[in-house]
């Protein structure tokens, strides 16, 4: 087989393919030359093969009819619209123009005849579409004899020049390089694939005997060599970026056993099996000459924190620092006090480092940090600021990673020892991620899973209730609270919005506090100063504080094992993350817990589904698999999807034997055939291959 150089196929548009307003359009869509062009794939297909019956049209279904124009208006009630009423001998049908311009009058006269398409519906005076695609024609005028492709577009670009392009494309191409098979016969053959060419050509230009359900469903054999190719490009993208990190130096730093044999003794419990296996996969990858690049994930309160501590102490028994970075003051607030508490005793000295520190504070800090007298040192996005620099960083823990933006964790990694070596690196995530996404999307990553929660652990009881019955829920508040328990009444915003009538913390700390004049109330959220925050919390958890009412600055960190009831105001307007988050913040106790979801009516159908979902599933690996089902992975990617490219056209859940597949044979493609697989990348990726380095 012959292999081809495809680095063309970057470049720009022939001079003379298209004007610079039509190029400036396509490059919206983010098509910059002729082969972009082959893989702007339609959205969908219409059917213009076939004319049907006025009188046999179905509600709700897209079809093409054709007659004859016999009146034409242009109303003013309910609203100005134009009016056409067009019949076949077999019925009529009204079409509605809401927006047209006046030249549309002229052209929709009575006595022409139309070829109309669009979704027919069931209207007021029977039949009718609301702004269906139309054109005039002559009786006896030939139909389409294939499926009529629809391409994603942008505002000043039609249907019409996009498919013209397309076409151009596929005619002065369709022997030449854009075409080129990238993945090994032998590849295709064992997995049964259509030749690149003939799908791309087919999805473009469908032969009138194509099954047009399997188009439409994307199940073709031409749908499921494109969505192979992308899943392979991501995969291959991914393995390249996982090969190259391996290729830098970092510390070799072995398990010496020392502190953290220490630290283990000194714990008043026992780490679980699940723990025990995660620190054996990051104590070994730490003892690797090359930077470790973990994924640590795992629910709500399954003791992450423990195994972070455990990493971090192989580093400093080897003579090295590291560094745990938090995206919120609380959170790196908690982890200061927790780890402080556990490993100063063990000699370990571990500093605070936060953007409201004063410049007194932060200059001793920051001495203390360069030093290497600062072990372990815990902060916020200040850990990675210029002024900030390590001795000697040998591991850098980053928790609720997906919180932080690519080039935040990157600049706290790119603080290199003197010997250039990189520091190890720990993501951890509470937020678990479902197995198809960690295949597509992580495949750069080893991830380390803790699937067990330590014994104790209560199982929090979630009720969901309506508003109007919140004078029940203050009451069940004011009973938990005086028999010495505390609760947390969780607000989505700090201030009133015109837009969004929702309950505001300010609001119900003022309502509460006049409804319990006998407990003592606290308020927290986002705009207080580290400081006041800081003392709220510890009021809190000192039990000084009997009701916290919060906004979701509370999310992640907060660890009162007292407080065992909360209300989550509005919860409908929350996500399945947020929601399990805020949820894990009560059962750390012994003692049975409640988490009650008040909502407001009428739901939409998106959070009736959300609501479901949370009341249904306590296991966080569930509720993001439902969770990805329901938004995307778009969305539930957050921050990393800046450099890895989200699918276009496969869909990781309905494609996971084309994902598997892919996976499969990625490895093989890079070691025997490198080049068909760099021709393969440049193909999906081009520009945007700069895969995540972080």
């Amino acid at each position: 087989m012959q292999e081809k150089n495809n680095n063309d196929l970057v470049s720009s548009f022939a001079p003379d393919f298209a004007s610079k307003s039509v190029q400036e359009k396509l490059s919206r869509l983010g098509i910059n030359c002729e082969s972009d062009l082959l893989l702007h794939l339609p959205l969908r297909y219409e059917d213009e093969t076939h004319i049907y019956p006025i009188n046999d049209v179905v509600d709700g279904k897209t079809v093409q009819v054709e007659g004859v124009i016999t009146h034409t208006e242009v109303m003013y009630r309910p609203r100005r619209q134009l009016v056409c009423q067009v019949t076949d001998g077999s019925g009529t049908l009204h079409i509605r123009f809401l927006n047209f311009y006046g030249s549309q009058i002229k052209t929709l006269a009575v006595n022409k005849r139309l070829r109309i398409l669009g979704v027919a519906r069931n209207g007021f005076f029977g039949a009718e579409m609301v702004h269906p695609t139309y054109r005039i024609v002559q009786e006896g005028e030939p139909l389409a004899q294939a499926l009529t492709p629809v391409y994603p577009t942008t505002a000043g670009l039609s249907q019409k020049v996009i498919r013209k392009l397309i076409g151009q494309v596929l005619s002065q191409y369709k022997h030449t390089e854009f075409f080129s098979e990238t993945l090994p016969d032998v590849i295709r053959t064992q997995q049964q694939l259509a030749s690149f060419k003939d799908s791309v050509t087919l999805l473009h230009q469908p032969p009138p005997d194509v099954s047009s359900n399997s188009l439409q469903a994307r199940s073709h054999s031409a749908w499921q060599r494109i969505k192979f190719d992308e899943l392979l490009s991501q995969q291959l993208s991914m393995r390249l970026h996982y090969q190259q990190r391996r290729s830098h130096s970092a510390s070799s730093l072995p398990l010496k056993n020392k502190l953290t044999q220490a630290f283990l003794s000194s714990l008043a419990f026992e780490l679980t099996q699940a723990q025990k296996k995660t620190f054996a996969e990051v104590s070994h990858d730490i003892s690797l000459p090359h930077p470790m690049q973990r994924l640590l994930q795992g629910d709500v309160g399954c003791g992450k924190t423990v195994v972070a501590a455990l990493a971090a102490l192989q580093v400093i028994e080897n003579g090295y620092q590291a560094a745990i970075m938090a995206p919120t003051e609380i959170l790196a607030e908690q982890h200061f006090d927790k780890l402080s508490h556990w490993l100063e005793p063990l000699g370990v000295n571990v500093a605070w480092l936060s953007g409201s520190q004063k410049r007194k504070a932060k200059t001793a800090t920051l001495v203390e940090i360069a030093s290497g007298h600062t072990m372990l040192a815990i902060g916020t996005h200040a850990l990675f600021q210029d002024q900030v620099e390590f001795k000697q960083l040998g591991l850098a823990i980053i928790d609720e990673q997906h919180r932080f933006g690519v080039h935040q964790r990157l600049e706290l990694c790119l603080k290199s020892n003197k010997s250039g070596a990189v520091p190890h690196q720990l993501m951890m995530s509470a937020t678990p991620i479902p197995r198809t996404l960690s295949m597509s999307y992580y495949a750069d990553l080893d991830v380390s899973v803790i699937d067990e929660l330590p014994p104790g652990r209560t199982l929090v009881v979630t009720k969901l209730i309506a508003d109007n019955r919140r004078n029940e829920i203050v009451e069940r508040i004011h009973v938990a609270c005086r028999a010495g328990k505390q609760a947390y009444w969780v607000c989505p915003l700090i201030e009133e919005s015109e837009t969004l009538q929702l309950k505001t913390a300010n609001e119900t700390y003022d309502t509460l506090s006049e409804l319990l004049p006998e407990l003592n109330i606290g308020l927290i959220h986002g705009r207080l100063s580290a400081q006041e925050k800081s003392s709220i919390m510890e009021s809190f958890k000192l039990g000084e504080t009997q009701l916290l009412v919060a906004t979701t600055v509370i999310e992640v960190g907060v660890d009162v094992p007292n407080a065992s009831l909360m209300v989550i105001e509005h919860a409908e307007r929350m996500g399945l993350s947020q929601l399990h988050q805020l949820r894990g913040r009560v059962g750390r106790g012994s003692d049975a817990s409640v988490c009650i979801l008040m909502y407001q009516m009428p739901l939409s159908d998106i959070a009736r589904k959300r609501l479901k979902v949370i009341f249904k599933y306590s296991d966080g690996f569930e509720i993001s698999k439902q969770d990805l089902n329901l938004r995307g992975p778009g969305e539930f990617l957050g921050a990393r999807q800046s450099g890895v490219p989200l699918l276009r056209f496969a869909d990781i859940e309905q494609d996971i034997e084309l994902l598997e597949a892919a996976k499969g044979v990625a490895e093989d493609i890079l070691t025997q055939y490198p080049q068909l697989a760099q021709q393969h990348i440049q193909r999906w990726l081009g520009k945007k291959k700069a895969y995540l380095r972080v």
